[in-house]
């Protein structure tokens, strides 16, 4: 073996050779896997050259320069800690990559709680920075996926939090490059210089390069913290299918107006059932916050306003302080992830997945359709058909949960769950296609994509904008050191 700390590198490595140098570097033997083994979609697993495990940054950049060496060496597909179930979980999107598993960078680098932000590598999860922020006047934008998951790999594919996008957490990324460089784009801390925490920077913003992209490995982010709100209540509605146009309307009128923090969650009915709501209803999470003053005067314009309205049958407000509420412990989970503060047990991502995260890829079964919608009574009343057209198609009933990202905007997670056979997977991934097919004709785009998806990028944008990728590729990794994926 090369000695510990040299570069071997070479214009015509082969990928053979590319391999025992990446395992020179990593000290110990590759991983001569040819398949990442099951996953909860049921896609079929793409054949790899072998999984690296790298422990430190500096051991990516030298990995990732091997193969940005020589167009011969193959190409390094990089995940954090592959929870990206319903979109592929772990797998590449084409066959022939060597894994790149980065779980094994697990520091919090750095904490600043005076000026809110946290320097995480790929593997740090909601529970561990969550814990970290325990107490003091900091949160994490939590997601209500499980809190097992990596931070830094969410927010790179732009999930979505229960306070925002968690692409706007992101103030700065280190990256290694083919050439063999670690870069900082966009905000970084400095030793010795306090610069004002601003993620664009001077000319052009280079964070956002590098989301959804394969230009390079990302082995660390600064990930914004917000201020932990005083005092914070989750207001819960439940409406009858037939009120969701004007329902959905009105619920765009308090985001427009200023009367809700976060992201208000609407369930349908599936979806719903998940939170304990009643047969055939849909479910609505408004949240509010502030001062204890302010989050009484917020939460009574609600309530009152959705009584006033006439359309839900259900309002209530104490759900999460009232034992006697039916809803009391899911409520309470509810809230304190709205507040920053995951589950680590997971009793409600169970609840609704069927299953601990560690055996949904073993044992489960379900996809995610990820799509952009504007928010409106009458365009959500058309995904919801949509929905019904799939069901009559299929026979696959989706659940969906909308997130109203801003007043015009609307996040509608699309799920498909079956049973773990081969006929119930056929079926869901049927609906999958005919979801995407059928959201085109409507003229609405897919925010994520899945595996067998990747060809989609090309239906939406500009054409000369996709060129410009392709050419921004070939500039940057024109080895093709890393892989192309679900959206190249």
């Amino acid at each position: 073996m090369t000695a510990p700390g040299a570069e071997v590198t070479s214009a015509a490595m082969t990928a053979e050779e590319a391999l025992a140098a990446a395992a020179d570097v990593l000290g110990e033997e590759t991983d001569k896997a040819t398949t990442l083994g099951p996953n909860v979609s049921l896609y079929r697993s793409r054949g790899i050259d072998g999984v690296l495990r790298p422990r430190t940054a500096e051991q990516v950049r030298r990995i990732v320069k091997i193969f940005g060496s020589s167009a011969r060496a193959g190409s390094l597909h990089a995940f954090s800690t592959g929870g990206n179930w319903g979109l592929g979980s772990k797998e590449p999107a084409r066959d022939g990559a060597v894994v790149l598993d980065l779980h094994g960078l697990d520091r919090v680098r750095d904490l600043d709680l005076a000026g809110g932000w946290a320097l995480v590598e790929p593997g740090v999860t909601q529970a561990r920075l969550a814990k970290l922020l325990a107490g003091t006047g900091r949160m994490l934008n939590c997601t209500v996926s499980s809190a097992h998951t990596s931070v830094l790999g969410n927010a790179l594919d732009r999930g979505v939090g229960l306070r925002h996008q968690r692409v706007e957490d992101l103030l700065g990324l280190e990256v290694a490059l083919p050439n063999g460089e670690l870069v900082h784009v966009g905000w970084w801390p400095e030793a010795g210089r306090t610069t004002p925490v601003y993620p664009h920077g001077l000319g052009p913003s280079l964070v956002q390069f590098f989301t959804q992209s394969d230009f390079g490995v990302v082995t660390a982010a600064a990930v914004r913290l917000l201020p932990r709100p005083e005092a914070l209540r989750v207001v819960r509605l439940n409406f009858a299918a037939e009120q969701l146009t004007p329902a959905i309307d009105e619920l765009r009128r308090w985001v427009a107006q200023g009367l809700t923090s976060g992201v208000v969650k609407v369930y349908n009915p599936p979806a719903a059932r998940g939170y304990g709501s009643a047969e055939g209803e849909y479910l609505v999470h408004v949240c509010v916050d502030g001062t204890e003053a302010s989050v009484a005067a917020l939460t009574g314009v609600v309530t009152a306003a959705a009584e006033a309205s006439g359309l839900f049958t259900q309002v209530s407000a104490t759900d999460a302080s009232d034992p006697a509420q039916p809803n009391h412990q899911v409520a309470k989970l509810v809230e304190a992830a709205y507040a920053g503060d995951p589950d680590a047990q997971d009793v409600l991502f169970e609840t609704k997945m069927g299953r601990p995260a560690a055996e949904l890829d073993e044992k489960g079964g379900f996809l995610f359709f990820l799509l952009l919608v504007p928010f409106t009574g009458r365009d959500l009343a058309r995904a919801d058909a949509l929905l019904e057209q799939v069901f009559q198609e299929t026979g696959v009933r989706c659940g969906a949960t909308l997130n109203a990202l801003n007043a015009d905007l609307i996040d509608c997670v699309v799920t498909m769950k079956y049973e773990r056979t081969e006929e119930q997977a056929a079926l869901g991934h049927r609906a999958l296609d005919r979801l995407y097919e059928l959201a085109a004709e409507a003229g609405w785009m897919p925010y994520r994509l899945d595996i067998d998806h990747a060809d989609w990028t090309d239906r939406f944008g500009d054409p000369a904008a996709r060129a410009l990728v392709r050419r921004l590729k070939d500039t940057v990794d024109p080895n093709r050191a890393v892989a192309q994926g679900r959206y190249a």
